[in-house]
């Protein structure tokens, strides 16, 4: 009898083993058949889609199709990315300062919060001082013909407060974390050889009272909570004509930045990075000759570039002559009326593909904003720079640039770093691991024709098609 019983017990402790193990097999196969998706948004040239959220795609096995498939090696990694924005010129600052409370806090939570209708901006170019999209020409130490100020006893970003700075506290507010880059257009016109604001060189004689002018401004705006990333040392060195502007030769600015800037800093314990050049690639020599000096080099940081002439590749000269020393992209704009399919089709190709793929850390695009005439502007300034957005009173138009940053900032976060891709006929794109651990992959359809292909990660793979000069960002 107890032998039955034992056994009897036995059995019902099976059958009880059994019901327990039953959740985690359910489980273990549930699992099995769970199917993993990649998110994808797309924009078309003819505009039917703008960062549209298409339907998840299916990651499967990879299929061994090589012909058309962006294979990404995340164990190559390259540089890390600092992030994506724009220029937030005085005229952009004007503008959205001008909008009610309520539609401009709606319009700075879509540009940089995280949220789902968010595009996620985390970089911002100033100009220190005016700039050619300013409603005037200034510097933060204007003073009488005659007069002259080495000391900075004068010195104030007064001029900062009505539109600028109010608009920069709301952003910071929304995005703390967001990297600001000050980019000057010229000195105060006493340090200068011409006493213009149109081209004219920085005199010797001044060099230590424009580093001085560098810090109070680095300074002052951390008086009011804005912390200034890094500064180029001039806009466009060789581009004298614009208003304002100033001419300065590789060795004017390698002489700059060892006799006064870099020692200006160490003084002061300024940390912001020193970047040099700030203009073409067609002119690759400049950023090279002014690092080849040891004693300039040991200051700076990096190179920034611009893309109005010259080819995007030649940036990566500047990486292989200096390997140590960082790349930024810093200027591209869109010129009004716009052509949003070939706007689309070049800045997504030669930026946020090209100018990654040769080392930049980050894309800012010229600028964030304009009314419906593309004011305000100075004298001689630029009068067809279309904005990312076109702010008409609290209406606002999203514009080609928009989108083209958005395609990278809403998925590609600072700290991000470039991986490893390869790029199939037709198919330029560029790849990135996300910090938490995401591949982030921007894709061009650069042919004729409808285009099907698949992205590979190890043995898993998306499949996708793309309309001609259509462009999509992949995230899984």
């Amino acid at each position: 009898m107890k032998k039955i019983l034992t056994n009897h017990l036995a059995s019902i402790n099976s059958i009880l083993s059994c019901f327990c193990l039953l959740p985690v097999l359910l489980m273990v196969t549930s699992c099995n058949r769970v199917t993993k998706h990649a998110e994808w948004y797309l924009t078309n040239p003819d505009m039917s889609a703008l960062l549209l959220r298409e339907d998840s795609l299916e990651v499967t096995a990879y299929t061994g199709d090589s012909s058309n498939t962006i294979t990404i090696n995340e164990d190559v990694q390259y540089q890390t990315i600092d992030g994506f924005g724009f220029a937030l010129t005085g005229g952009s600052a004007i503008h959205i300062n001008a909008m009610e409370p309520e539609a401009r806090g709606k319009l700075l939570d879509e540009l940089f919060g995280n949220g789902d209708s968010s595009i996620s901006v985390s970089y911002l170019r100033l100009s220190i001082g005016a700039s050619d999209l300013s409603d005037r020409v200034f510097s933060y130490n204007d003073l009488a013909p005659g007069e002259t100020d080495p000391e900075m006893k004068k010195f104030s970003i007064e001029p900062e407060q009505k539109d600028l700075l109010p608009v920069l506290k709301e952003i910071i507010a929304i995005r703390p974390d967001i990297k600001i880059l000050g980019s000057p257009w010229s000195a105060p016109l006493w340090m200068k050889t011409n006493g213009s604001s149109v081209g004219g060189s920085l005199k010797p004689e001044y060099y230590d009272a424009y580093a001085l002018y560098f810090v109070k401004y680095i300074q002052a705006m951390k008086e009011n909570g804005i912390d200034i990333d890094a500064v180029t040392i001039q806009n466009e060195p060789l581009h004298p004509g614009n208003n304002p502007s100033m001419y300065m030769l590789p060795g004017e600015q390698a002489a700059f930045i060892k006799n006064s800037l870099g020692p200006a800093f160490e003084k002061a314990g300024i940390d912001t990075r020193i970047i040099i050049y700030d203009h073409n690639p067609n002119r690759t020599d400049y950023p090279i000759t002014v690092l080849n000096d040891p004693e300039a080099r040991k200051y700076i940081d990096g190179t920034a570039f611009h893309m109005y002439e010259g080819e995007v590749d030649a940036i990566s000269d500047v990486k292989r002559a200096h390997p140590d020393k960082n790349l930024y992209f810093t200027e591209q704009w869109v010129g009004a009326p716009g052509d949003f399919a070939g706007d689309l089709h070049w800045h997504i190709k030669t930026l946020i593909i090209g100018a990654v793929r040769n080392w930049c850390r980050n894309v800012i695009e010229w600028n964030l904003a304009a009314d419906p005439y593309q004011d305000p502007h100075t004298e001689g300034g630029c009068t067809r720079c279309l904005g990312a957005l076109t702010i008409d009173g609290n209406s606002v138009a999203r514009n080609p640039a928009f989108y083209i940053i958005a395609h990278a900032s809403k998925f590609v976060s600072p700290g991000s770093v470039r991986i490893d891709s390869d790029i199939p006929d037709g198919l330029p794109n560029v790849a990135f691991k996300t910090p938490d651990g995401r591949i982030a992959t921007v894709v061009l359809n650069d042919s004729g024709s409808l285009r099907e292909f698949q992205i590979r990660r190890k043995d898993k793979s998306i499949k996708a098609s793309l309309l001609p000069g259509a462009v999509a960002t992949f995230v899984w």
